[in-house]
Parts: structure tokens; C-alpha cells; sequence
């Protein structure tokens, strides 16, 4: 097998990996943050309650997000290499352990949800209006959850074997799906009921059994790339069974741990003024579109190297981890540009106060440089995960959101009562430490980590090329 042996980026090669992998992917996630952004407007007609009560229901599934996702990044990891290597069987494996691990915790949660969700409410909120508006919510929310996974996991399985316009056109049937249910139900047209919040949820049930039998049939009918073979699925074996739980864990802390800080972060900034909740809660549906590109490239980035490590091309993977991680952030540094530039309308289309407007535009300016840096850390850390290490990026993440972040926004919004955006840009103070230690990291190389073997087979000629290369 032929492998690259340079040292730099060939960038030919790189930007036909980012059109035909990564931006398909990166406009998938951007209908989803659409399509969550257009049901928030549209509930918006039925009044601020009705808002609430879906905002409330929406920490619920983030929660549940936080713990079924890391057998999916575990998958992702696994899916790329083995494809890669040419290991359909690994892959076959793959999917069949995420498929139980993730539907187990959907089960949990969406049984949790229909049979009592009151109960969840009641975690997040004692405003019994709020909950009695969201219990129909939940509750069919809650029937969507097994199939929110499987929808996720076959994506994951599509883009990992370079098959992603099939994820993206499904993603937008499912938003079209959405949208139509929404507008027939929340407010009733057509002779439909009007139902509101639960009008909504029904439109995000439709939407996911739609996605998942347009991903059915699209796995069923392309046999050749990847044939899914039920006893190969389930035919675990101790060994394979040990390693991707090495793998997968380390990432479940990560998500858990970043959402248990994000909330401690938002306890904080739910104790400023109205004008800065306001001006925050418009922030986060901008961040939200600039998060969806670039989480969609981090998806794609992984896809690339983790393919790269598990066939054996370390350094051809290398230097993809470093044309994303340059690619990444200027993609974001322009996007966060524009709003600052073209803030008082984006932000008009919130309807802030004087006082909001001001906040929105310095927060924007302050998350120019914060929201660059933090693309950058979150490109590498996916890609250490592709490459087979979860662990250096998940300690490094956590240590300095609990021991800078955390405590320093904490101290400041709630010790010393600072201005509110002095607090906003406490907010990312751990990022700028993270960036330092992950670009010594990536330069190591030490993050790649096959699972396969014909990874692991070029494992030593890839430390020597990257010694001589330091020579040299």
C-alpha cells in the first residue's frame, strides 16, 4: 500500500474531501438548527407560555442527547476506519452494539417521557402551568426518541462510507415534513386541530419516521458498498466488545460532563438582567447556525481521517487534521464577521430592546475571536477521536471547563456582579488554554490510535516519518 510520506498539506486533495464529504454534511446540520428555529417561531404565535413549555422539554432531550451521543461518536470513530480498511464485518459489528447501546438509553428516556412526564418536568421547573402545557409535548416527543437514534446512527453509517448526499436529502424531506405538520397543527388550518406545543411534537414524530424510512430504503437498495447482515450484527465477541467500550466511554463522560458545566454556565447568566437573558437567548439561535456548520465539518472531519488511520495512511490523515483545523476556524472567523457586521438587522429580527441590541452586537464582536478558537479546539478534538484517542481531548475539555470556565464565569456573575459581557467573555476563558496544549498534541501524532489492524501494521513507520520529518 502506497502512503504519504511528506510533510505538507496536499491542499488539491484536501478541499475535494471538504466538497464532496464535509459540505454535504455541514448543510445537513443546518437544516436541523433551521428546523429548530423555525419551530420556535412558530410557537411563538401561541404565546410566550407555550414557549416555555417547549424550552423546558427541549433540556430533556439535550440531556438525552448528551447520553446516547457518545455511542454515536464511538460508531463514527469505528465506521471510518473500518471502512478504511475495508472491514465490512467490523462495521457490521459496529452498528449492531450502537444500535442496542443507544436504543436501551432511547427506551429509558422515552418511556420516562410517555409514561410519566410530569415527573421530568418537574425537574427543570415548578411552574405547574408550564408543565401541564408540556406534558402533551413530552409525551410525543417521547415515542420520537428510539427513532432519533436509529436516524443518527444511520447517518453516521452513510457519511462514514462516503455515501452523504443520502443523509442530506433525507434530512430534508424530514424538515419539509416538519414544517408542513407545524403549520397544519399549531394553529389548526385546513380544519386540523389547533394544538399547539403538541401540534409541534406530532410534526417532530412525522419528521423522524420519515427520515428513518427514507435511510431504510436508501441502506436496502445500495447492498453493494456496506450489505448489513443480521448475525454478523449481533455476533460479538468479548475482545471487540472490550475495545469499543475503551473507546466509547471516554466520550459519554465528555458529553455528560460539557452538559453539567453548560447548565452551571447558564444558572449565571439566568441571574443577569431581562435585557441580557433577552440578548443571550437571541445569541444562542445565531451560535446555534454557526455551531451547525461547523460541527457538520468536525463530522466530516472525522470521517476523512479516521478512514486515513484505519487503512494505514497516518500521515495522509496528519495532514488532514491540520488543513481542518486551518480551514475550520476561518470558515467560522467569516461567518461570526458577517453578524457583527450586519447585526442591528440580524438582531432586529428578535425584537431587543436598546439595551439587548447593545449586548448582542459586543457579544458577537467578543465571540469573533472566542468562537474561532473554539472551532479550532473542537475540530482537533474530534479528530483525535477519529483517530482512535478519546481520552486526551475529553480530560483536557473537562479539566479546564471545571477548573478555569466554570469557576471564573461563576465568580464573576455571581461574587464580584461584573457587567454582563465581562461575564459573556468568562465564558470561553478556558479556550485560548485548551488551543495551546491540543496544537502540541496534534503535532505529536500520539492521538492516532488504529482500531485495525492494517492501521496499527503502519503504526511505527508513521513515528519514524514524523521523527525525521522533525529532523530534517
Amino acid at each position: 500500500m502506497k502512503r504519504t510520506t511528506n510533510h505538507s498539506i496536499e491542499w488539491k486533495q484536501f478541499f475535494r474531501a471538504v466538497l464532496t464529504i464535509a459540505m454535504p454534511i455541514a448543510f445537513q446540520n443546518l437544516l436541523s438548527t433551521t428546523a429548530s428555529m423555525v419551530d420556535t417561531i412558530m410557537l411563538g404565535s401561541q404565546g410566550e407560555l407555550a414557549v416555555a413549555a417547549v424550552g423546558i422539554c427541549s433540556q430533556i432531550t439535550s440531556l438525552f442527547f448528551s447520553c446516547y451521543f457518545g455511542f454515536a461518536g464511538g460508531a463514527l470513530l469505528f465506521f471510518s476506519q473500518y471502512w478504511g480498511a475495508g472491514n465490512i464485518r467490523g462495521i457490521n459489528r459496529t452498528f449492531g452494539i450502537s444500535t442496542v447501546c443507544m436504543l436501551l438509553i432511547a427506551l429509558v428516556f422515552g418511556g420516562a417521557a410517555v409514561v410519566n412526564p410530569a415527573f421530568l418536568l418537574r425537574i427543570y421547573t415548578d411552574k405547574e402551568a408550564i408543565i401541564q402545557m408540556g406534558i402533551p409535548y413530552i409525551r410525543i416527543v417521547g415515542f420520537s426518541y428510539p427513532i432519533t437514534v436509529l436516524v443518527l446512527l444511520m447517518s453516521f453509517l452513510l457519511r462514514s462510507t462516503e455515501r452523504v448526499k443520502a443523509p442530506l436529502i433525507c434530512s430534508i424531506a424530514g424538515l419539509l415534513v416538519n414544517l408542513t405538520l407545524n403549520w397544519l397543527l399549531i394553529n389548526g388550518h385546513f380544519g386540523f386541530p389547533q394544538m399547539g406545543p403538541a401540534g409541534a411534537a406530532i410534526g417532530t414524530l412525522g419528521s423522524a419516521i420519515v427520515n428513518l424510512v427514507l435511510l431504510l430504503i436508501f441502506l436496502l437498495r445500495d447492498q453493494k458498498t456496506v450489505r448489513l447482515q443480521l448475525r454478523v450484527m449481533f455476533g460479538w465477541e468479548p475482545a471487540f466488545i472490550g475495545t469499543y467500550l475503551k473507546k466509547c466511554l471516554p466520550i459519554i463522560c465528555n458529553e455528560l460532563f460539557y452538559g453539567i458545566g453548560q447548565m452551571l454556565i447558564n444558572i449565571v447568566i439566568g441571574h443577569q438582567s431581562e435585557s441580557a437573558i433577552a440578548a443571550m437567548a437571541a445569541f444562542r439561535v445565531l451560535e446555534g447556525f454557526v455551531y451547525a456548520f461547523f460541527g457538520g465539518l468536525a463530522d466530516a472531519s472525522a470521517v476523512v481521517v479516521g478512514k486515513e488511520v484505519g487503512a494505514g495512511n497516518h500521515m495522509k490523515g496528519y495532514h488532514y487534521v491540520k488543513g481542518f483545523a486551518i480551514l475550520c476556524p476561518a470558515i467560522t472567523f467569516c461567518l461570526c464577521a458577517v453578524g457583527v457586521i450586519f447585526c442591528q438587522p440580524i438582531l432586529g429580527l428578535f425584537g431587543l430592546g436598546e439595551e439587548a441590541m447593545f449586548f448582542g452586537k459586543y457579544m458577537l464582536l467578543i465571540y469573533l475571536a472566542a468562537g474561532t478558537i473554539r472551532t479550532c479546539n473542537y475540530i482537533m478534538n474530534s479528530c483525535y477521536r477519529a483517530g482512535g484517542e478519546p481520552v486526551f481531548g475529553t480530560v483536557l475539555e473537562i479539566t479546564c471547563l471545571f477548573v478555569i470556565s466554570v469557576p471564573a464565569t461563576w465568580i464573576a456573575g455571581m461574587v464580584l456582579h461584573l457587567p454582563f459581557l465581562a461575564v459573556f467573555a468568562f465564558v470561553y476563558t478556558d479556550e485560548i488554554i485548551r488551543l495551546i496544549f491540543e496544537i502540541r498534541y496534534t503535532r505529536s501524532g500520539k492521538w492516532v490510535k488504529p482500531v485495525t489492524q492494517e492501521g496499527r501494521a503502519a503504526l511505527e513507520e508513521f513515528h519514524e516519518q514524523l521523527a525525521a520529518g522533525r529532523r530534517s
